[in-house]
């Protein structure tokens, strides 16, 4: 029970407790055997009954009643004699409830037995029980949980339920559940449009000043502020899903050509088209990048019109992907068939996303604003000029000046890639602003300048509004959000260093926001490379910045060369967007295990990864291995094949799985592992070899 300490423990207590354990133990001895032989008289339910009383989660039988249940009730007709039975049931779960009033097995099996509508439900008797529950423990998850249930079972309109709502948040601001279970039903109301609801801005403000009066009367209670946050979500995101990237960009020309020879042998960009390195291999990834995590993306709904020879059916696949099955990220694949580079010729592709059901957000918002754009194909006959293009002739410095130059800035860079605004959207983030920035000026008036919760949401208030500003031109108000921002998470770190990664993470954020949200500033770290008989690379620099994450990798889909090198990096995340990305520097980051470099695996043109010095295998207990499912769990064709190739090189595979796992997904030219823990194991460097056949270089020695 909430806010009620535990008392000490007695000495007559351990003797109560192991006299209650034998009582336990023999009742559970008779009621397992009835319930294998299938006896349901009514002394052996009566066991069960007084079993529940001492230990309500004994989910078995709960089982059993519910078979003891079903048999009795095929002897008997009259509806009386039914409602007798039932009753005596809902008795019983009441008695279990008393002993422990979150069972999950009791309330369980109440939903259960409504739910085989063998009688007319008591509303006034479930309502009254919870009623009196929610008295003793206004907060019992369980007992709103049932209580969204009932009103759903017996049509109690969800104006009513949210009014009752309303009388126990002021009955306790504490009272998390009633907020929370407010938001499930505004949420409903809204998407409903119902009388009274139709204006979202209406509802939102009247809501604002609710919690804002929570915050203000108790600034240290976390329920208000848990529901605020979610008031801010709500304000501070578009309606519905959009695009807000894509590679290609419209109007891009792609050819794994786009540069020419001069006197002296160095290479140079052309201004007309981008260097697509995947084009080696006669692949075109097409990624599409939505402003929240979108499902249901297939060939029917994304429309492609080319004139090329695919040797592949287009299949829509989620870069990242949440238990739901949303992504932010899509992508398909372009496979060209040989026949296509017969002669020079140049291929048209449009892409085209109409207002579609079927492409839904979690909240199930469609995507309602149409986009399509162009890009074109160049491909080649000269077949030797391709083999000529090699990244990898000697290893890759990144000491630019001692393999590469730098030609200049990039000329793909495209940050209104897809020109999509329209009037819904500006009219959205005016209201949205209006409100945000009320939102700003009381909180830099709350009087508890300590409250970690105060600086957390003003941080995402200002940053909120930071995001509605880069729509337009008001780039040094923008920055004055964010620079405010930078310095509440500061403060957040030494205020509350329990959760200092977490502010962090939210740092670096705002961060990549900052370094990549207008071309002026972004162009800084930005630069075209350029080795000798190679393709030029688009090449951005993020080095020595603090980074514990990456963010808005939507601004870089065009990067082909990335030095994330000398942060704080524990993760790769969001690098899987980035389908061009031929070379990677990670040394000198945190990153502790190769199953955080899972991403990287979904990058078709990478070639050239740099880990050194990171903590891979530094832990002996390293739990980020199982943040991804054990291989061992499921027997796959291509797991079962690197792991019987390991195997014959008398390879321990239960130590090296992860290791095994990466390396068997990834076709690198070059790798640098030194520096850390796992490079150091004897069989490390077989496992690299046997896995990695396509691999020139390790650790600066070739060894193919």
């Amino acid at each position: 029970m909430h806010g009620q300490p535990r008392r000490p423990k007695k000495p007559e207590d351990g003797a109560a407790a192991a006299a209650k354990a034998a009582k336990l133990q023999d009742l559970q001895a008779q009621v397992l055997h009835n319930h294998h032989s299938c006896t349901y008289t009514e002394e052996a339910l009566g066991l069960s009954f007084k079993l529940l009383e001492i230990n309500p989660e004994a989910y078995t039988v709960w089982n059993y009643r519910k078979l003891a249940l079903q048999h009795n009730l095929k002897e008997l007709s009259e509806p009386e004699a039914i409602k007798s039975v039932v009753d005596d049931e809902l008795r019983v779960v009441e008695a279990a409830l008393r002993a422990n009033p979150k069972s999950y097995g009791a309330w369980y099996h109440r939903k259960w037995l409504l739910n085989q509508k063998l009688t007319p439900v008591d509303s006034k008797r479930e309502f009254g029980l919870l009623d009196k529950l929610l008295k003793v423990d206004a907060r019992n998850f369980h007992g709103w949980n049932y209580r969204r249930f009932l009103a759903k079972f017996m049509g109690v309109p969800e104006e009513d339920e949210l009014k009752y709502t309303m009388v126990k948040i002021c009955d306790n601001f504490s009272n998390y559940s009633a907020w929370h279970n407010r938001s499930i039903l505004l949420s409903n109301l809204l998407i409903q449009q119902s009388k009274g609801f139709e204006s979202k801005q209406k509802i939102f403000k009247e809501e604002f000043d609710l919690v804002t009066q929570a915050l203000f009367t108790d600034p240290s209670d976390q329920s208000g502020w848990f529901y605020h946050l979610w008031l801010l979500a709500q304000t501070s995101s578009p309606e519905n899903p959009q695009l807000i990237a894509s590679w290609p960009c419209n109007d891009a020309k792609l050819s794994l050509f786009p540069i020419r020879k001069s006197d002296d042998l160095n290479m140079v960009s052309s201004s007309s088209s981008i260097c697509c390195y995947s084009l080696k291999d006669r692949i075109v990834p097409i990624v599409l990048y939505f402003d929240e995590p979108v499902k249901g993306l297939n060939s029917s709904n994304v429309k492609l019109n080319y004139d090329l020879v695919l040797r592949n059916d287009i299949q829509w696949r989620p870069l990242s992907v949440t238990d739901s099955g949303h992504s932010n990220c899509w992508v398909t694949y372009l496979e060209i068939s040989n026949k296509e580079c017969s002669s020079p010729q140049q291929f048209s592709v449009e892409v085209v996303i109409p207002c579609s059901d079927d492409m839904v957000s979690r909240s199930g918002s469609p995507c309602s604003c149409p986009v399509n754009f162009t890009f074109t194909i160049e491909l080649s006959n000269n077949n030797d000029k391709a083999q000529d293009i090699d990244l990898f002739h000697e290893p890759i410095s990144w000491s630019c000046s001692e393999s590469f130059r730098s030609d200049g800035n990039p000329t793909c860079v495209a940050f209104d890639q897809l020109n999509i605004s329209n009037t819904v959207v500006q009219e959205n983030s005016k209201w949205h602003l209006e409100g945000l920035s009320d939102q700003i000026d009381l909180f830099r008036e709350l009087p508890d300048e300590n409250s970690k919760f105060a600086k957390l949401t003003l941080a995402r208030l200002l940053l909120a509004c930071a995001a509605i500003k880069s729509h337009g031109n008001s780039l040094i108000e923008r920055k004055g959000y964010c620079e405010e921002a930078l310095g509440l998470f500061s403060d957040l770190i030494n205020l509350d260093p329990s959760h200092k990664r977490y502010y962090e993470d939210e740092r670096s954020l705002v961060i990549m926001d900052q370094l990549t949200c207008d071309v002026r500033t972004f162009m800084k770290y930005c630069s075209v490379q350029v080795k000798l008989n190679s393709a030029p690379l688009n090449h951005v620099q993020l080095c020595r910045l603090s980074l514990t994450c990456i963010g808005f990798t939507e601004r870089m889909l065009w990067v082909q060369m990335l030095d994330l090198s000398h942060n704080s990096l524990r993760s790769v995340e969001g690098l899987e967007a980035l389908q061009q990305l031929a070379c990677l520097n990670m040394s000198n980051n945190q990153i502790s295990s190769f199953t955080s470099l899972e991403p990287l695996t979904k990058i078709v043109s990478l070639k050239a990864l740099d880990l050194s010095f990171n903590q891979i295998g530094a832990h002996p207990i390293d739990t980020t291995r199982y943040f991804c499912s054990s291989p061992f769990s499921h027997k796959g064709e291509p797991c079962e094949e690197a792991f019987e190739a390991c195997r014959k090189k008398n390879i321990n595979v239960e130590e090296f799985w992860d290791a095994i796992l990466f390396f068997k997904s990834v076709k690198l030219v070059q790798l640098d592992i030194k520096g850390n823990a796992v490079a150091d194991k004897d069989d490390f460097r077989t496992v690299v070899m046997t896995l990695s056949p396509s691999l020139k270089w390790l650790d600066g020695t070739c060894v193919h």
